[in-house]
């Protein structure tokens, strides 16, 4: 058995909290001290300590897995299905691995998106300069000319992009379970145009700048000498204080700050733009939308703000486990009566498929999807 880091520091603390507890009441002052002590120890920061570098392959092949033919991802050398909990006791680590490889597969499906269902990949905003930050969204070749149908794809919240309904399953399950091909496909080949959304590209991630403080003997009338034992000593200080906090937390990670993507900032924003932009100029006479979990939420935000448009083009919308809500929403009772004729929910439900299932709001039907739908992790 190992004993990390951590441990080792606080057992001598344990075990002298196990001794004071043994005795008499006059040893409550020394229990609470102790309690004290370790209610002020950073554990997050002492198991930092016993972690492996956060260095991780950028690659499928880097990370031994690979998805087989039934879309199932594999361990190339023993053919087992992904393990999280890789090292034991780190699951931090075993977090931070997850995530990237999360993040190949997010790559993955773009790829798939463009090579196996002949996607187009659209940035937007569609004016942004070369400088702006910018997201991006999916589109057939016929998406905007195909004058009968366009189906529209709306992901949920969290960390899935365009072409995913849910990470977790397409690592534990099956791309076919976690991604939207089968969907597009099935679109593209019962003649539908295809535009899928990626709401969750809201901003982008950089470094946040160093900033530097100017001394304050840089602009002082102070003698030479005197302003460079100044400098030393500050230079000495900057530099114990950078040890310390290797020290402290060596597997500190940077500093980041988010830039929003204009007019794109939100789920909701995100899916505004795309009509506005694209949907709404399409020729199909009818436009169908699929809409998961937040999707749904962001849906029912389109109608609101363009209400007349929206009944005009959509004929009907497939939600599944939609989480809108139209009272917190405040959608007026003509949206109401407008979903519940064209709108449907399919919520997790272990009644049989297209069984009624019960709703406390006046909106669109519920009815059961015969299994526990995808989540969006």
């Amino acid at each position: 058995m190992s004993i990390s880091l951590s441990s080792l520091i606080l057992l001598p603390i344990w075990i002298n909290m196990a001794q004071i507890q043994q005795g008499g009441p006059d040893e409550k002052e020394k229990t609470t001290a102790l309690k004290d002590l370790l209610s002020r120890i950073d554990l997050d920061e002492l198991m930092k300590k016993d972690e492996p570098p956060l260095d991780f392959p950028d690659t499928l092949e880097g990370f031994e897995y690979a998805f087989n033919e039934k879309g199932q991802l594999r361990h190339i050398k023993t053919g087992e299905p992904f393990v999280f909990n890789y090292r034991e006791d780190l699951h931090r680590w075993n977090q931070k691995r997850y995530e990237a490889l999360g993040e190949i597969i997010t790559k993955y499906v773009y790829e798939l998106l463009e090579k196996d269902c002949n996607l187009k990949k659209i940035s937007i905003p569609v004016d942004a300069t070369e400088s702006e930050p910018k997201s991006f969204i999916y589109m057939s070749e016929d998406a905007l000319t195909n004058p009968q149908k366009l189906m529209v794809l709306i992901h949920g919240s969290g960390v899935v992009r365009a072409g995913q309904w849910a990470r977790r399953l397409i690592i534990n399950e099956d791309l076919d379970s976690g991604t939207q091909i089968p969907f597009i496909k099935r679109a593209v080949d019962e003649g539908y145009g295809v535009i899928v959304l990626n709401p969750n590209e809201n901003y982008i991630e950089v470094e946040k700048p160093k900033i530097h403080v100017q001394s304050s003997s840089d602009s002082s009338d102070e003698p030479a000498e005197k302003r460079e034992r100044k400098d030393k000593v500050s230079k000495e200080t900057k530099k114990r204080r950078d040890f310390y906090e290797k020290y402290r937390n060596p597997q500190r990670e940077k500093e980041m700050m988010q830039l929003y993507i204009r007019e794109n900032g939100s789920p909701e924003e995100h899916a505004i733009y795309v009509w506005d932009h694209f949907i709404a100029k399409s020729a199909a006479e009818n436009v169908f939308f699929v809409a998961h979990s937040y999707g749904g939420l962001a849906f029912v935000e389109l109608m609101i703000q363009r209400e007349a448009d929206v009944k005009n083009k959509v004929t009907a919308v497939a939600l599944t486990d939609s989480v809108h809500n139209v009272w917190h929403q405040e959608a007026g009772k003509t949206i109401r009566e407008w979903m519940r004729e064209n709108c449907c929910n399919w919520v997790s439900s272990s009644e049989p498929l297209d069984t009624s299932v019960e709703s406390m709001l006046p909106d669109c039907p519920r009815v059961s999807a015969g299994m526990c739908l995808m989540r969006d992790t």
